[in-house]
């Protein structure tokens, strides 16, 4: 079995875990969010702990064991603390303004592009240069992030293009004659 899945998965105060049949529910002070059991996964609660086994002796099984208690610990972590992802805009004249749940980019194009959030993700614009997206759903902010950034992904000749806070852009030479 995994390392990761022989983990419990603590579960802090305020934050309610069930469990009907395969399905899991977990609800805290930042929302709710549920995930389907695999099958081969079967996974008990012990006072403030998860733990997860495997249903039979196969690969498949010890692998989507770890998968499903990272799931889970993920779940329990966005409806207690939440995930962020920072984006920043690298340009002259590049911005980012958040109205409501949309996100309005002037990138250099022609036309501003207007971006809907989808249910459950906040956007914040500290500045004019940086975007902070969250939620409590890891995978949703993640994809979310990715779609901002693929408006205007940084070139590699001068560096310009929306990024990740954490991200290193290598710029490449130009052509020399």
């Amino acid at each position: 079995m995994s390392r990761i899945a022989k983990l419990p998965v603590p579960i802090p105060q305020g934050v309610e875990v069930a469990v009907h049949g395969e399905e899991v529910a977990v609800k805290g002070s930042l929302g709710a969010l549920r995930l389907s059991l695999h099958r081969k996964v079967a996974m008990t609660q012990n006072g403030a702990q998860l733990s997860f086994a495997p249903t039979e002796a196969s690969a498949e099984a010890m692998a989507l064991t770890g998968t499903m208690r990272q799931l889970v610990n993920n779940m329990v972590v966005g409806v207690s603390k939440g995930f962020e992802k920072k984006l920043n805009l690298v340009g002259v004249g590049y911005r980012a303004q958040a109205q409501g749940a949309a996100l309005n980019l002037s990138v250099g194009f022609s036309h501003p592009v207007v971006i809907q959030m989808p249910e459950g993700i906040k956007v914040e614009t500290p500045s004019q240069t940086e975007v902070i997206i969250k939620g409590a759903d890891r995978q949703q902010v993640g994809q979310t992030a990715a779609k901002v950034r693929g408006v205007r992904p940084p070139e590699p000749y001068k560096g310009k293009g929306i990024r990740y806070a954490d991200e290193r852009v290598v710029i490449k030479e130009t052509k020399k004659k």
